[in-house]
């Protein structure tokens, strides 16, 4: 019995010398790193190559060393390499729903004269496509090809840097599908496995011209078999729609014993991936009277197709219209009973399935913020999507995200980014936009109403040079306590209702307008001399009292006497503090909760009165947002918004009815991960929280998680930009043994408690348990000690049912333990937690949405043995 196997594409063939001719219609071949505005056509195939300079806005041209350009083609001599940022991406303006064969291709060459070859990443759109690695080998060529349908009006393609070198890329080609009807995958994108050329005569890599897509298809043959050709040409007088190139169709291979079958296999070490194949067939033999060749398709030794008998110069496409789902495939090509002829084959494709699951961020906002960006000729490395994956959202940019919809642009911070002109109206495309900052910048003109109109709370148009008057809406907002504005420091702008009042009053006779305004003169004397005594009085009341020097949203400042009204004369209770209490309340028809200092508190005073200059200043979807305060007399209160569903701790306690799945979990995680990161690198100066625990991750009516009690952080600008505190802060088990031995303050200490939370959120486990009346031990030990025996079941919190990904699970662990390393240095940063546990995530969601549980094995083997070979996956020829 002959065997082939199917194997994954790792690199390039020596390719076929061809004359160009035909049409490039809709064609996109980059030659990455060729000067800008230059172009050329590759002589071997005829395609017209351009600089990808119009295409990428960062990285550097370099040539490959010239020991390695012997044999190439000249689109492989450079590469366009990319030394600075995280992500650095491609963009193209294509059209929505439009089918590409997407290829990219990387050969080192020792560009660098480093002789150290790097290992990165590749993504479309906010997705992972592909990891880059070359073997150690700087000569060896990597290709990547896919099959992807556009979800938008444009494709970003990006190399992201993982700290295994500089990414770097030498072509990048993208081939229209014309034809929708070919290559159609039920989910996903189709990523090739493998294509080939049977019983190739030239055994020479076969693309453009000879086939119209610029497909790659790679020579096949084998000692134990036959090659059969044909000097006429197939598919002269028409084609079927997925148009195999005639020079590959001419030949065939064919069993040398005649009564033997053609088997093939399809092997991966993943049982989960799922594979589309394409065999197509065309008889190239005319067959005398007394010959017939007819013969079926078996998978796994089941009827699959067939019988069959190929058409004269004719291409019959043979494919499964569904994926084959459920681990390794063999597949036999054998005679029937009435056949003299043995099977024949002209070529295969197979493709795995590769699923995006990460939406992309809304079009709408996608165009509102590049055209922003190009509008005030930003600077900023804003590439790919702006705000997926999360670990590479724009700098300055934070954003909504919900379970199946695609992210919106919520947050955008332009402070003191040189803007100059009027603001522009691409900012009313963001509707989803509740804090937008301006300030410290050189606007002109007026302030637009379509700010009005937008879903703000925060506005700050400070220090600018804007003019005219504020919108009235506005400024309602302002007084009702619904918007945070701010517009000082732009002295040609009105922010008073009475400025627009102004306009429609009647004039009035000279001597009666000169005596009113002798009178208003006198009037307004009195009355500053009296608010300035006042003022003055209030200033040494206010100093005397050791309260908070100022506030920036004045228009949340509410009297005690509103808070309580609001708290309902302090009913209800919703915890307590070394602060003070927090009561429940109702503020504009919103609940809200609400936090009084205890006046015999000077810590807590002290904690309150960092956390208003925290929040001041700090806003992102996963840090709990201020509603207001009061600041009065002895009464001092912070109202934040009311998190309905209480702290993380509520729900990883034994007594909770209700039980966290493991992809809620695994979101929590991420959301909490996003605010802290915030708070180190979303900051400046980057701040530390110093009190991360579960009891401090509050969630919402929706269980998204936002970190809360920032009465003990700290930004590294105070105490002389030193990181050494005083006194130590943090609460027992989750206190990073470093900072508590040595004083020393870094975003480090937050990522060991973070890290413990991550275990908690697994295991249900306290930080610290007690064994006996004597001993206890925290969760690192525990969880250390299962490690080490390989039991992940006992890790994870048995109510969970093993309904998890095994994978996630054990990633997540990892994570957890990488931060809980016992000095600094050794510990990951934020990002690369928040990128860490998104990856559990995905894997996670992909697990729940296919319907498979902890025992991965057992589902795989139960899916095979009930594969439905009939109907459903019957494949379909063409």
């Amino acid at each position: 019995m002959l065997k082939i196997f199917l194997l994954a594409l790792l690199g390039s063939l020596p390719l076929a010398n061809v004359i160009h001719a035909q049409d490039q219609t809709g064609f996109i071949s980059l030659d990455c790193g060729l000067p800008k505005d230059s172009n050329y056509t590759e002589t071997t195939t005829g395609i017209n190559y351009i600089s990808d300079d119009a295409f990428v806005e960062t990285g550097i041209g370099k040539s490959i060393l010239q020991e390695f350009q012997t044999g190439q083609q000249k689109q492989m001599r450079r590469v366009r390499s990319f030394p600075d940022g995280i992500r650095n991406c491609y963009r193209f303006n294509l059209t929505k729903g439009s089918r590409y064969l997407i290829r990219t291709n990387f050969m080192y060459g020792n560009y660098d004269e480093k002789n150290s070859v790097p290992g990165f990443d590749m993504f479309i759109g906010p997705n992972k496509w592909l990891s880059v690695t070359f073997e150690n080998n700087a000569s060896f060529v990597a290709i990547g090809e896919i099959i992807h349908i556009l979800p938008s009006d444009y494709l970003h393609i990006c190399l992201v840097n993982t700290g295994l070198g500089t990414p770097f890329i030498s072509a990048l080609e993208l081939r229209p599908l014309f034809e929708n009807s070919t290559y159609k995958a039920q989910s996903g994108s189709l990523n090739l496995f493998t294509r080939l050329d049977v019983a190739s005569t030239t055994n020479l890599t076969i693309r453009y011209n000879d086939d119209v897509h610029d497909r790659s298809w790679f020579p096949y043959n084998s000692a134990n078999w036959a090659r059969i050709n044909t000097s006429l040409t197939v598919d002269a007088e028409s084609h079927n729609s997925y148009q195999p190139p005639a020079v590959v169709m001419n030949t065939a291979g064919t069993p040398k014993n005649a009564s033997q079958s053609m088997d093939f296999y399809l092997e991966t070490e993943d049982p989960s991936i799922q594979f589309y194949v394409y065999m197509h067939f065309a008889e190239v033999q005319i067959l005398q009277a007394n010959q017939s060749r007819q013969f079926n398709i078996s998978l796994n030794g089941e009827h699959w197709y067939g019988p069959f008998s190929p058409n004269y110069l004719l291409t019959t496409t043979v494919f499964s219209p569904t994926a084959l789902i459920g681990g390794n495939y063999s597949f036999s090509l054998y005679k029937t009973g009435n056949s003299t002829l043995p099977p024949i084959i002209n070529a295969i494709e197979v493709y795995s399935v590769k699923e995006f699951l990460q939406l992309q961020t809304e079009q709408i906002d996608v165009d509102a913020i590049t055209n922003i960006k190009a509008t005030y000729g930003l600077k900023k490395n804003w590439q790919g999507d702006p705000c997926a994956p999360l670990a590479y959202w724009w700098d300055g940019l934070n954003c909504s995200y919900g379970d199946s919809s695609s992210p919106r642009i919520t947050y955008l911070n332009l402070s003191s980014s040189g803007l100059k002109g009027d603001i522009t109206s691409y900012v009313s495309n963001l509707t989803s936009l509740q804090f937008l900052d301006l300030s410290n910048n050189n606007l002109t003109g007026s302030v637009p109403d379509f700010l009005s109109k937008l879903p703000l709370r925060t506005l700050n148009l400070q220090g600018n040079k804007l003019n005219g008057s504020v919108p009235v809406e506005l400024l309602e907002r302002s007084k009702n306590g619904s918007l945070s504005l701010s517009v000082g420091g732009n002295p040609g702008l009105c922010s008073k209702i009475s400025c627009k009042k102004k306009k429609n009053n009647v004039v009035v006779p000279v001597v009666a307008s000169v005596a009113g305004s002798v009178f208003l003169l006198a009037a307004a004397l009195a009355i500053f001399f009296v608010l300035k005594r006042k003022r003055q009085v209030g200033k040494v009341k206010r100093e005397s009292k050791n309260k908070i020097d100022s506030f920036e949203a004045k228009s949340r400042h509410l009297s005690y006497s509103d808070v309580v009204k609001i708290t309902n004369n302090f009913e209800r209770t919703l915890g307590k503090g070394g602060f003070g209490t927090v009561y429940y309340g109702r503020l504009n028809e919103i609940d809200v909760a609400v936090k009084m200092l205890s006046s015999s508190s000077a810590q807590g005073f002290q904690q309150f009165q960092a956390e208003v200059k925290l929040l001041m200043r700090v806003h992102h979807r996963n840090l709990t947002s201020l509603v207001g305060h009061c600041d009065e007399d002895n009464q001092t209160a912070l109202i934040y918004e009311f998190m309905a569903n209480g702290n993380l701790q509520e729900y990883l306690s034994d007594i909770s009815k209700k039980v966290l799945s493991s992809q809620e979990r695994l979101r929590i995680a991420v959301e909490s991960a996003q605010g802290l990161e915030y708070l180190h690198n979303g900051c400046k100066p980057p701040i530390v929280h110093r009190d991360v625990k579960s009891t401090n991750i509050l969630l919402n009516e929706k269980l998204q998680a936002k970190l809360a009690d920032f009465g003990l952080s700290k930004s590294f600008a105070t105490d002389a930009n030193t990181h050494v505190s005083t006194v130590v802060a943090g609460t027992p088990g989750y206190l990073d043994p470093e900072y508590y031995t040595s004083n020393r303050l870094t975003e480090k200490s937050d990522v060991y408690s973070f890290g413990v939370v991550i275990l908690e959120i697994i295991t249900c486990k306290p930080a610290i348990s007690r064994i006996n009346e004597e001993e206890k031990i925290h969760i690192r030990q525990w969880v250390n000690s299962l490690i080490a025996k390989g039991d992940i079941k006992s890790i994870v919190d048995p109510r969970l049912q093993e309904d998890f990904d095994a994978n996630s699970v054990w990633k997540a662990v990892e994570l957890a333990m990488a931060c809980l390393s016992p000095t600094g240095n050794q510990r990951p940063t934020m990002s690369q937690v928040v990128m860490e546990l998104s990856e559990c995530l995905a894997a996670e969601m992909a697990r729940a949405n296919s319907g498979r549980g902890f025992h991965s094995k057992g589902s795989i083997d139960h899916l095979m043995m009930s594969m439905n070979l009939g109907t459903e996956l019957n494949p379909r020829a063409r």
